[in-house]
């Protein structure tokens, strides 16, 4: 087997925890290190996965979790930076998840023997774009890029759905609460993907070093317009509300007031900037990942609906505010 230990860094979040298990399953070994081990407990159990507490923001810890490493997969990522740090050109939260994390990562490979390194970036990922987000993204892929002697693969996923996602489940949930639905950016275009899919073209990528240093954009076969998705949601989940598309000034009023919400924001101005720009790959998915992507109307229904227990889980964890 070509890298049989893997260390995953963001692997105890929504897309790491799908490619932890698919890892696990293929017979990789995993290393995944986590703030808080508790957060990380649904990957205790797996087989051949090692979870551990620690900070990957410091470099010493960073090369004492490489030691036994063969390859590294960085999927860190924040949609949101917090409240009033904003900034140019993307302000000091994406900074650090998205450009000083995977420059103190591939330097760490360098300086740890570690040949292969997976980078999740994202789809719209561009120096010139027009929200911090994705200009940090793409400050991201170059510094993925930094160490010539790295067998790097860049990722470039449009948004992701599946149990636990923070997007069809978050537009949903607001619709069981809200009789109608005002939404900002009704029209703005994404090319949905399931979570399995994204976690086989990192695993299937791992094998096959044809995919090193290469950039692949990950979509799924449909475009929607924002608006359809929320319908979508609403109708999967079982309370369809009236759609009232914002103009552009009251989305960005919108936004601004769902930066503040008590939980985390549910929405920024960044995100409003970043939907400018249709959020669809340029060609379907290269055949060397070997991945047929999924519908979302065949998997969505089933867990927003309540039916997964996955879903159920994120139910109780919401309950209990978890």
């Amino acid at each position: 087997m070509r890298y049989p230990t893997v260390l995953v860094i963001g692997g105890s979040g929504f897309i790491g925890s799908s490619l932890v298990a698919q890892l696990s399953s293929a017979g990789h070994a995993v290393i995944v290190p986590t703030r808080r081990r508790e957060r990380a407990k649904h990957l205790i159990t797996l087989p051949t996965v090692d979870v551990v507490e620690a900070d990957v923001h410091d470099e010493t810890v960073l090369r004492r979790l490489m030691q036994d490493a063969d390859a590294v997969i960085n999927l860190v990522g924040i949609l949101h930076s917090r409240p009033g740090k904003r900034g140019a050109p993307y302000g000091p939260d994406f900074a650090r998840a998205h450009v000083a994390l995977p420059k103190r990562i591939v330097a760490a490979c360098a300086a740890s023997g570690v040949s292969r390194y997976l980078h999740m970036s994202a789809l719209g990922a561009d120096v010139n774009g027009p929200s911090m987000y994705q200009r940090s993204k793409a400050a991201g892929e170059a510094a993925a890029w930094s160490e010539p002697g790295l067998k790097t693969t860049v990722f470039r996923p449009s948004v992701v759905f599946g149990a636990g996602d923070h997007f069809l489940n978050m537009f949903a949930a607001m619709q069981r609460i809200f009789p109608v639905f005002p939404l900002g950016c009704a029209q703005a275009k994404f090319q949905p993907i399931h979570v399995e899919d994204v976690a086989r073209a990192y695993v299937n990528a791992l094998a096959c070093e044809q995919t090193v240093g290469h950039t692949y954009e990950l979509a799924g076969p449909t475009v929607y317009s924002l608006r359809q998705l929320v319908q979508l949601a609403g109708l999967y989940a079982g309370c369809p509300r009236t759609i009232i598309a914002l103009p552009d000034w009251l989305a960005r009023l919108q936004a601004l007031l769902l930066e503040y919400a008590p939980f985390g924001p549910l929405m920024s101005r960044d995100n409003v900037a970043s939907m400018q720009v249709d959020n669809v790959a340029k060609a379907p998915i290269a055949p060397e990942l070997g991945i047929t992507p999924a519908a979302l109307e065949a998997v969505a229904p089933y867990y927003l609906s309540g039916g997964s227990p996955r879903a159920r889980y994120d139910d109780y964890r919401t309950g209990a505010h978890r």
